[in-house]
């Protein structure tokens, strides 16, 4: 890795540690050079997926875009930059799981849903109006009901 002060080519590492989520490892280095420090992240990276839309088109997975599209519907939600960054890390673990070159930009979509669902039901809803096409009211109206139904359930298990 090149040296950000003297742009040297060469550094070496002098500690590497996991961050606190476990999915990325900070390292310290120093230039060989000009002795300068510095620390990067290194962090999972998928590679070789394609997406398939719904009309059949195929695009490169873009890591961005996933981020993108979480953090409008997380805006203004008590959720971290990090927080953000954990959810991202942990959608991507799911697609991985597949291993599968092409996956279905509605699988992507339910990945999302499910995560969303259990850390912020206001972006869930936000979220699943984008992805599945909300044209009325009623449609939020079903789609709210159904979350209050499920944590009546929940609720419900909990207490016997």
């Amino acid at each position: 890795m090149k040296c950000l002060n003297c742009h040297f080519p060469d550094t070496k590492v002098i500690d590497s540690r996991l961050t606190m989520d476990g999915y990325a490892i900070r390292r310290r280095r120093e230039c060989l050079k000009c002795e300068f420090r510095f620390s990067t992240l290194e962090e999972v990276e998928i590679f070789d997926l394609t997406i398939v839309k719904q009309n059949e088109r195929r695009e490169i997975y873009s890591h961005e875009k996933l981020k993108k599209g979480l953090k409008k519907s997380l805006e203004k939600r008590p959720i971290t930059e990090d927080g953000i960054k954990k959810l991202v890390n942990k959608i991507e673990i799911d697609l991985q799981k597949l291993k599968k070159k092409e996956i279905k930009s509605h699988q992507i979509g339910e990945i999302v849903m499910k995560h969303l669902k259990r850390i912020d039901k206001v972006a869930y809803i936000r979220f699943a109006s984008v992805y599945k096409s909300f044209e009325d009211p009623e449609t939020f109206r079903k789609e709210i009901n159904d979350l209050l139904k499920n944590k009546n359930k929940k609720v419900k298990k909990i207490k016997k």
